[in-house]
C-alpha cells in the first residue's frame, strides 16, 4: 500500500484526533445553526426554504473533501477509496456489508432502511444528527432517541443481521 504524507504510526493517531476536532466543530456549527437533513428536505419541498438544504448538501461535499484529504494523508489507513472505481463491476457491494447477498438485495436493505429512516426522522422531528444535538441540549424525548438508536444498533449487529442474511439467501437473493 503507498505511503502518504505522513507515517503510518503517526497517521493512526494524527487521524482520529482529527476527526474527533472536526466532530465537534460540525456539533457545534449543527447545533447553532438548527440543522437537520430531514428538515432541509421538508423546507425545499413544502415551502421552497433552501438554508437547511443547501447546508446539508455542504456537509456531504465538505464530508467528500475531508475524506479525500485524509486519503491523501494516509491512504494506507482508509483501504478502498476508491473502491468502485477499482472493481470490474462499481456496482458490486461495498466492503463491509453484509456478505453473501446480490446487489438486489443491497439495492431492498437500502431502499427498507432509508424509508425507514426517513419516516421516523418525520415522525420525531428531526435527523439523526439533529436528535443527537437536542438530546445535548436536554431533550428528553431525544435522549430516549440516542438510547434507542444505540440499544437498537448493539440488537441489530448481535442478532437481526444474521437472520437477515440468512433470509436472503434462502430467498435466492444470494450472491453468485
Amino acid at each position: 500500500m503507498a505511503e502518504g504524507w505522513i507515517p503510518g504510526d503517526i497517521a493512526l493517531i494524527l487521524v482520529p484526533v482529527i476527526t474527533l476536532g472536526l466532530g465537534l466543530l460540525i456539533g457545534y456549527l449543527a447545533q447553532r445553526s438548527g440543522f437537520c437533513s430531514i428538515g432541509g428536505f421538508r423546507d425545499l419541498f413544502l415551502f421552497k426554504q433552501t438554508r437547511l438544504f443547501f447546508g446539508y448538501m455542504a456537509l456531504i461535499a465538505f464530508s467528500f473533501i475531508g475524506y479525500l484529504i485524509f486519503w491523501l494523508i494516509a491512504p494506507h489507513i482508509i483501504d478502498g477509496f476508491y473502491w468502485s472505481a477499482n472493481q470490474a463491476n462499481p456496482f458490486k457491494p461495498i466492503p463491509g456489508s453484509i456478505p453473501g447477498l446480490s446487489v438486489a438485495s443491497y439495492v431492498i436493505l437500502a431502499l427498507v432502511g432509508g424509508f425507514g429512516m426517513g419516516f421516523l426522522g418525520v415522525i420525531l422531528g428531526g435527523c439523526p444528527l439533529r436528535q443527537v444535538v437536542m438530546a445535548s441540549e436536554g431533550n428528553r424525548k431525544s435522549i430516549f432517541f440516542v438510547l434507542g438508536m444505540s440499544i437498537g444498533a448493539i440488537i441489530y449487529h448481535g442478532f437481526i443481521l444474521g437472520l437477515v442474511q440468512g433470509w436472503f439467501i434462502a430467498a435466492g437473493l444470494g450472491a453468485g
